[in-house]
């Protein structure tokens, strides 16, 4: 088994999800505003938005996972701003729901700092075991806890999963790393790890 299970998303994947997320929206629900959760909600938003032809996306930033399969004891909002939503029905959208800290946060701020109408949230993906918070809409049910890797995060994530195995088992030729990859993440890295040891020591990371 491997140490951090790990699942390897696609773009087809995100299409796919998104489109149904859309889709159970649109049935229950006419949002007047989308509310993207950066980063990992921006592209879900926007294909979401492109689906139910909603014009208005606007964004805010939340803080929780800063380093792959690990995170910071609470989400914080970065960058704070105010807008005045008055009148309109508001869907948050993230990419998903882990901990459900960071949609706990975002749905607070934006009913205390927004002042909209009504609001909704929604995720592709819903992580049941983990989550303390369900979404009002998800595309699907995630049963079994593991690390997706959108496509939208192979650079980082991989750095980061690399990161992990150097920091435990030291330094190692190319070939032993991505045997330990393999063996670690249960998956084969989406970008080659010769790339991305290179773009390591241009960080300065190594």
């Amino acid at each position: 088994m491997p140490k951090i299970p790990v699942k390897v998303v696609k773009w087809e994947d995100v299409a796919q999800w998104s489109t149904d997320l859309a889709e159970k929206i649109r049935d229950k629900y006419s949002p007047d505003v989308i509310i993207a959760v950066a980063r990992g909600g921006l592209v879900p938003s926007r294909l979401v938005a492109d689906v139910l032809g909603i014009t208005d996306v606007l964004s805010i930033k939340v803080e929780h996972w800063v380093v792959t399969a690990s995170h910071t004891p609470e989400a914080k909002i970065k960058y704070p701003f105010k807008v005045d939503l008055s009148g309109k029905r508001v869907i948050i959208i993230d990419d998903i729901t882990d901990t459900g800290d960071s949609l706990i946060l975002a749905e607070k701020y934006v009913r205390e700092n927004f002042n909209p109408l009504d609001i909704k949230t929604a995720t592709m993906q819903h992580i049941k075991p983990s989550s303390k918070y369900v979404p009002d809409f998800y595309a699907f049910e995630v049963t079994d806890w593991a690390w997706f890797m959108y496509p939208w995060n192979y650079w980082e994530d991989e750095i980061n999963l690399v990161r992990k195995i150097l920091a435990e088992k030291g330094k190692m030729e190319l070939s032993q790393l991505e045997k330990e990859f393999r063996e670690s993440y249960g998956i084969e890295p989406p970008i080659p790890l010769s790339k991305i040891l290179d773009e390591m020591r241009r960080r300065k990371i190594i």
